[in-house]
C-alpha cells in the first residue's frame, strides 16, 4: 500500500460520507457500485443485497431525517490491487421531528476498484453499546 493508495481511499470514503451527512442520493450514488452483488447492513438492520434494496433503505434514510451530523474515526486501512477495507467509528447525529439521537457505531467500509475506480460495494455498521 503507498500512501497515494491511502490517500485515494480515504478520499472516496469520505466522499461517501459527505454524500450520508448531505443526504445526497446522488453523491452516494456514485461511490457505490450499483451491481446485485453489493450489500450493506445498516446498524441493527438486516443484511441488504443489490444496488435497488440498497439505494431504497438511503432514501428512507434522508426522508426520515432532518440533520445528520457524521464524524468517523479510521481505526484501520488495508489496500490490495483491487479490494481495500476500512474500519471506522461512525459518530452520528440525527434530527427528527426536533428529535435528537447521537449515536456511535462501528463500520467496515469495503471497496473493489473496477475500471480504476473504487466503489463501495460492502457497508457494515454495528451499533457501539460502550466503548
Amino acid at each position: 500500500m503507498t500512501t497515494d493508495d491511502k490517500s485515494e481511499i480515504l478520499a472516496v470514503n469520505e466522499a461517501f460520507y459527505r454524500g450520508f451527512e448531505k443526504r445526497d442520493i446522488k453523491a452516494v450514488s456514485q461511490i457505490w457500485w450499483q451491481g446485485s452483488s453489493s450489500t450493506c447492513v445498516h446498524p441493527g438492520g438486516n443484511v441488504l443485497v443489490g444496488w435497488d434494496l440498497i439505494r431504497s433503505s438511503w432514501e428512507v434514510i434522508f426522508k426520515n431525517t432532518d440533520y445528520l451530523e457524521i464524524d468517523t474515526e479510521v481505526i484501520n486501512v488495508d489496500i490490495g490491487q483491487a479490494i481495500a477495507y476500512i474500519i471506522l467509528v461512525e459518530k452520528v447525529t440525527q434530527v427528527n421531528s426536533n428529535r435528537r439521537l447521537d449515536a456511535q457505531s462501528i463500520a467496515t467500509n469495503s471497496f473493489r476498484k473496477m475500471a480504476q475506480k473504487w466503489y463501495l460495494v460492502h457497508h457494515h455498521g454495528s451499533p457501539i453499546m460502550r466503548r
